[in-house]
């Protein structure tokens, strides 16, 4: 018994470690600040695509995440509250999140037991989130309403969190 507690608080600690790691690795982001975001196309609901590109003339937060995974699930209950509630009746605002390799079948039932009022939306393949990095989640990327990316952090911690707010706000 003891053997499996261990093996299950050892499995805990992999999934957070998977998940953020302290120091990001250089070449951890593949798009810069300053550079042009990326062209992608995703499915906005069920069955309606749009591309990141019909986003342009807005601020735009991309946040990738998973719903197992520990700091996005410190982070996103924070972005609901000190973004997006604040942010989301703001025509020059959009907050799009993204579950990393998980569908609308898992992120609807999450959504609504979360109690989240912002768009989650499946990238099932990664297709997305490797335009923006190689591993590692949650991650949060800020476009500017030319499309160029001003902002980008990686993993959860409060202080980074609290600079993504402030930047925000101070272009809202």
């Amino acid at each position: 018994m003891k053997h499996a507690f261990l093996l299950f608080v050892l499995g805990i600690c992999s999934l957070h470690t998977f998940a953020q790691q302290k120091d990001p690795p250089m070449g951890d982001f593949r798009t810069i600040i300053g550079q042009q975001v990326p062209s992608f196309s995703f499915e906005i609901e069920k069955g309606k695509k749009v591309n990141i590109r019909d986003y342009k003339g807005k601020y735009v937060l991309i946040n990738f995440f998973a719903t197992w995974c520990p700091p996005c699930n410190q982070e996103l209950p924070l972005a609901q509250k000190q973004i997006w509630e604040k942010h989301k009746d703001n025509p020059k605002f959009a907050f799009i999140v993204f579950g990393r390799e998980e569908g609308w079948e898992k992120l609807n039932p999450f959504r609504e037991k979360k109690g989240f009022t912002f768009p989650l939306l499946p990238d099932l393949d990664r297709s997305i989130f490797s335009l923006f990095a190689p591993n590692g989640i949650p991650r949060n990327v800020v476009i500017d309403p030319a499309g160029k990316i001003i902002y980008q952090s990686f993993g959860y911690e409060e202080a980074e969190f609290d600079k993504l707010v402030k930047l925000i706000d101070s272009k809202l």
